[in-house]
């Protein structure tokens, strides 16, 4: 495990770019190390080893932005159960990282709608956001997962956080919104019924909202 652990630190140095990770940190992005390596080159790093449960820990636990990454490529999806999933979400502090678990592992559990309900009933904002996030990747990929969430649940958590103080968790409950409404009109409507009092609310953020929630399901006859 070591010889691998030394192979993966010597493949990103190889791959290392000081701009990219110089930018990255100027841009708030917060790891003991950053390789600045592009996510391209990361799966195509990750390609050269076999998946791994005990690899992917191991990467995990390093606090390099690279190496978390890859354990997201690498951890086996039939052995990631509930429990580190959780501990997994628990710990994300960047959208990136965030983007690329829900990407790379949470979408393909058999029991991802579960691990929505449960993240966006957290009181952890950065928890909540990892929730939203995961919907709108089963939504993008079409997943019959999103039919076993009640509707009325998530659409209710995304409304409420779009007053969030966090960009990112109104930027995610927003997206969720949206991708939920392109999968269907009944839903579409639904979401604009139930967020009407945006439309001429005295609150700009509100109004622009629902004008981009309106535009995104403007349906063509």
């Amino acid at each position: 495990m070591k010889d691998i652990l030394r192979q993966i630190r010597t493949d990103l140095r190889l791959s290392m770019n000081g701009v990219v990770s110089t930018s990255m940190r100027n841009k708030g992005v917060n790891y003991r190390m950053i390789f600045g390596v592009e996510i391209p080159v990361i799966n195509r790093i990750a390609q050269k080893y076999q998946s791994d449960a005990i690899l992917a820990e191991r990467l995990w636990e390093e606090d390099v932005r690279e190496m978390k990454i890859m354990a997201t490529l690498l951890y086996p999806v039939d052995q990631f159960r509930k429990n580190k999933a959780l501990e997994w979400i628990s710990v994300i502090k960047d959208q990136e990282l965030r983007e690329q678990i829900c990407k790379n592992i949470l979408q393909r559990l058999p029991y991802a709608d579960e691990l929505v309900v449960t993240t966006i009933n957290s009181k952890e904002d950065n928890i909540v956001t990892t929730g939203l996030w995961l919907f709108s990747r089963l939504c993008i990929t079409g997943s019959d997962l999103v039919n076993k969430i009640d509707s009325e649940i998530l659409i209710n958590s995304a409304i409420e956080n779009l007053g969030s103080e966090s960009m990112l968790l109104r930027q995610s409950a927003l997206n969720a919104l949206k991708f939920y409404g392109r999968t269907s009109r009944d839903r579409s409507e639904l979401i604009l019924a139930k967020t009407a009092s945006f439309e001429n609310s005295d609150n700009n953020v509100e109004n622009e909202m629902f004008d981009q929630l309106k535009f995104e399901f403007s349906f063509e006859d």
